[in-house]
């Protein structure tokens, strides 16, 4: 993915008064003249995509869905909307499809607990059901109106995104049209083939759903946000504590009812004594000082950490996983590990630290 980055980079957008030189080659069978006209889209697709689906690798199979079906179909471009729209809508239908075939993706919240922190650990579940993180660099800047529900960053957050994942497919996308691009209702009907009186309906039930799962929403969540630089002194004694293995240090930054998911293990526990009691029997148990090393990232418009752990025989740092943090009021009420080392190089990370 990361030449796909460049190349979304590299690739200028195409100027209106451009765009019909561009479409009659690409429609004559030129594939560079396609590609200037698709790829300065790919990230912002990317980002939509992943807000339908929670997995940055189904988004990546998306777009590329997108791109193909475009091009098979590049002659029902009538011009009436932007080339970008008309991605847009395919995109989104491409998606509605992989939805219908591939189970919801989910975190461990969802699922009976909190767990027994005392108990041994369950078996990972490996197969494709849970939601993965999202690099921040990679989410495209909202070019939705200012009224938009939510912005570009509050609509891949980890709980925002799990609430959508609640939801039924036709819910899901409308509420992202509506709430997050801020399309007008005909224009999300025309999308999805039905009707104005339908898409509102199926609004108002994905907005019922959203508000019971207590999703704020862009006012609420600036008011949840805390200076950048308390925020940096918070993280930093979480960085200290991890790598210097206190303990006590960690769940002293912790809210009282913090929860703490850890996927693939279908498992979460909550509250400062259970995940005190979960950190030292599984994860710090014995001499636990230097056994990680963090490397600070950002996730899903959240702070996050990169934990490398260490290989005793060649005292060298191995990718080990990823954590999403959320902070309220000046601690940490969630901290979701994704246990998942293969994610490491979406986020141009390496494998081995030294």
């Amino acid at each position: 993915m990361n030449t796909d980055k460049m190349k979304t980079e590299i690739y200028r957008k195409i100027e209106p008064q451009e765009l019909a030189k561009f479409l009659a080659a690409a429609r004559s069978g030129d594939k560079d003249a396609f590609t200037m006209l698709t790829e300065p889209h790919r990230l912002e697709l990317m980002t939509h995509c992943y807000r339908m689906l929670g997995s940055i690798e189904d988004a990546e199979d998306q777009v590329q869905e997108t791109f193909l079906r475009a091009w098979r179909r590049l002659e029902t471009y009538q011009e009436r909307a932007s080339f970008r729209a008309w991605l847009y809508k395919i995109a989104t239908n491409a998606c509605l499809d992989a939805m219908q075939r591939q189970p919801k993706r989910l975190l461990p919240l969802e699922l009976p607990g909190p767990g027994d922190p005392g108990a041994p650990l369950p078996a990972p579940i490996l197969d494709p059901v849970w939601i993965e993180p999202f690099p921040d660099e990679w989410i495209a800047p909202s070019v939705a109106n200012p009224e938009a529900r939510y912005d570009s960053y509050e609509s891949v957050s980890l709980a925002f995104l799990a609430a959508l994942q609640v939801l039924p497919p036709r819910q899901r996308i409308v509420l992202i049209l509506a709430d997050v691009m801020d399309w007008p209702m005909g224009e999300i009907a025309d999308t999805l083939k039905t009707t104005i009186s339908s898409v509102t309906s199926l609004l108002h039930r994905a907005c019922l759903t959203m508000k019971q799962r207590h999703i704020p929403e862009g006012k609420d969540m600036a008011r949840m946000k805390m200076p950048a630089a308390q925020t940096r002194e918070v993280l930093d004694r979480y960085v200290h504590a991890w790598e210097s293995a206190d303990i006590q240090g960690i769940i002293s930054l912790l809210s009282d009812t913090a929860t703490f998911p850890m996927p693939p293990l279908p498992f979460w526990v909550q509250g400062k004594q259970a995940v005190a009691e979960l950190i030292s029997r599984n994860i710090l148990a014995g001499e636990g000082r230097q056994r990680f090393k963090l490397v600070p990232l950002q996730a899903n418009g959240q702070p996050g950490f990169a934990f490398y752990r260490v290989d005793e025989a060649t005292r060298t740092y191995h990718a080990y996983a990823l954590q999403v943090i959320t902070i309220e009021d000046g601690l940490l009420s969630d901290v979701t590990t994704f246990g998942m080392p293969a994610l490491f190089g979406y986020f141009q990370l390496p494998a081995v630290l030294p």
